[in-house]
């Protein structure tokens, strides 16, 4: 199995960071994951995650602060074509 890439948005300006991991996310394969390092709890970001792609990914904590947060996210469906 490939090692998962790891993302850090903690350098990017706020308004980069969801682009950035979307963008992450979007390139992902069926099965595939990646490590998202935040400086801050992503919770926000899951909630967006639900309504953008509920049923096609996965979220895993791995680090829960106080400084670093570590989130597995994966892809596990294709996502529905936007007509």
């Amino acid at each position: 199995m490939a090692k998962a890439k790891v993302l850090d948005v903690c350098p990017l300006i706020p308004a980069e960071r969801h682009r950035s991991i979307f963008v992450t996310y979007d390139r992902l394969a069926v099965g595939g994951a990646f490590i998202l390092v935040n400086d801050h709890d992503p919770k926000p970001l899951y909630y967006q995650f639900e309504a953008e792609h509920r049923g096609e990914f996965s979220w895993r904590y791995l680090e829960q602060g106080p400084q670093v947060w570590r989130v597995e996210i994966g892809r596990t469906k294709q996502s529905k074509a936007v007509a």
